[in-house]
């Protein structure tokens, strides 16, 4: 185990060029990277973006310097350039090894070090004439070799994961069209009773569970059930109650989860109350979830997107019958299941891989 200085584990990359139109296909921005993933999966600009951008080479480690805490890193699938508002970054590899690197710069260890010297309040920035003076532990070239070998299977597993939830949910969709492809089509209104949420006065909210609990949007969503309030209100305005979906009707727009109890909503979400006898809170929440890029595209707005009332209340829906629903329910239910062992799965393996790093990173005493 050595001690080094990040600037003799990595070269920043500073060259620059002013894009011109062929540079939008291969041009990558921050909005790009994802936090979690180290590959890029989109890319490019309608037009070339303006200012100087960053040269980057394939295989560049390329790192999202400002709001470090997003926590953006990903491998350049390409020459192109990158953000200014990024670093690119290349192994000094007579101290790293080049396979390592990548997982190495994606790491807590780094990351949480790199984001403690960000400055600045609205859009934090990593400087690097600080983050050069970093200190960090390496494990020999022959060890790191090694490391990178179980890590990176650790890593394409999750990425395989990740990739059959996607496609898990793609099969829902898929088999949400072939079911009801014949059916009548209707809206949203036909079938449940709608709620659109408004704020009570800002004076009656409380931390202390004194009122009804209330929900401004969807911050307190969790995968299918909304999670316990954190604020509550003497005053409630508008009222759902337990099994209403919430939908989030303002930035972003689209999300569903399922009421727990009777609960204030604030303008931020919409209670549907699906009508008995005609449907069911699990076949709305489900048929919802089909069309949520559908709903989300929707939203207007500058600065927050938003779908009013009238969109809310036509939004497409089958008017299936309840057997058929529930037979739609139940498919839905089921891969719900084979995701949620997925999601589970992947946790186990972050879990893995954090404790590789500390055992092999981090000196006994600083974890």
């Amino acid at each position: 185990m050595g001690t080094f200085k990040f600037d003799g584990i990595a070269f920043n990359s500073t060259e620059k060029k002013k894009p011109v139109d062929e540079d939008k296909h291969t041009y990558l921005g921050l909005e790009h990277l994802d936090s979690d993933s180290i590959y890029i999966t989109r890319y490019g600009a309608d037009v070339a973006p303006k200012g100087d951008k960053l040269i980057m080479k394939k295989g560049d480690v390329l790192f999202g310097k400002r709001r470090a805490y997003q926590k953006k890193v990903a491998i350049a699938p390409f020459d192109g350039i990158f953000s200014a508002h990024g670093m690119v970054l290349r192994p000094k590899e007579d101290v790293i090894d080049k396979d390592f690197f990548p997982m190495f710069i994606k790491s807590d260890y780094f990351l949480d070090a790199a984001i403690k010297i960000s400055v600045g309040s609205l859009s934090p920035t990593i400087n690097w004439r600080d983050l050069k003076e970093l200190k960090f532990e390496l494990p020999s070239l022959e060890e790191q070799r090694k490391l990178a070998e179980v890590l990176w299977a650790i890593y394409d597993m999750k990425d395989k994961y990740k990739k059959l939830i996607l496609a898990t949910d793609e099969l829902v969709k898929s088999q949400f069209i072939e079911m009801f492809t014949d059916v009548k089509k209707g809206i949203l209104s036909d079938m449940a009773t709608i709620i659109m949420g408004q704020s009570p006065d800002g004076k009656t909210y409380n931390d202390t569970g004194d009122g009804m609990a209330f929900y401004q949007g969807k911050t307190e969503f969790g995968d299918l059930y909304i999670r316990e309030a954190t604020t509550w209100t003497t005053a409630p305005s508008r009222i759902a109650i337990a099994n209403d979906v919430l939908m989030s009707v303002r930035a972003p727009v689209g999300s569903t989860n399922i009421a727990t109890e009777e609960c204030c909503i604030g303008r931020g979400l919409a209670a549907i109350r699906p009508i008995e006898e005609k449907t069911t809170t699990m076949f709305i929440i489900y048929a919802m979830r089909v069309i949520e890029d559908t709903i989300a595209n929707m939203g207007v707005g500058s600065t927050f997107k938003a779908i009013n009332k009238d969109q809310v209340h036509k939004l497409p829906i089958p008017l299936a019958n309840i057997e058929l629903q529930n037979q739609f329910v139940e498919l839905a239910e089921q891969s719900d299941k084979s995701k949620f062992a997925l999601q589970e799965a992947i946790k186990d393996l972050d879990a893995l891989s954090k404790k590789i790093i500390a055992e092999n990173l981090i000196p006994a005493g600083k974890e």
